[in-house]
């Protein structure tokens, strides 16, 4: 299997078993923004600043979220966002989790003209793998 980071993003795609350290290697920065508790918009955008670390003046709607992952005064040039327990979230949360992809891969092509890398990967348990 091709390792994830050797090609440019493309779209959301599959995180690889030890993201964190492919990532270090490729000097690629990773962000990690968990789904679990995530059964709205509004608990949607705090998992957002939670794993972003943003602060409480991050304005919590589609526009502010697609700012602070282009803002390339906060984000570095190559990022890797780690949705985790997203498999769960999407089949629970269909409409939601489609307005949020089409964010994330909105950001992604922008960056990506900038010639700038957003990786969008998908983190599964195991347990939900085993339930597919």
């Amino acid at each position: 299997m091709m390792q994830v980071f050797s090609a440019p993003p493309d779209g959301l795609q599959h995180a690889p078993h030890e993201v964190r350290l492919l990532a270090a290697g490729h000097q690629i920065g990773v962000r990690e923004v968990v789904f679990t508790a995530v059964h709205d918009k509004e608990t949607l955008m705090l998992a957002f600043l939670a794993g972003l670390g943003l602060t409480e003046r991050f304005g919590r709607n589609w526009d502010a979220l697609y700012d602070v992952l282009t803002d390339p005064q906060s984000r570095p040039a190559r990022l890797a966002l780690v949705l985790c327990d997203y498999a769960l979230f999407r089949r629970r949360h269909a409409t939601l989790g489609a307005q949020l992809e089409t964010v994330l891969l909105d950001a992604q092509r922008a960056l990506a003209a900038e010639g700038r890398d957003l990786w969008l990967l998908i983190e599964e348990r195991e347990s939900d793998l085993r339930h597919r």
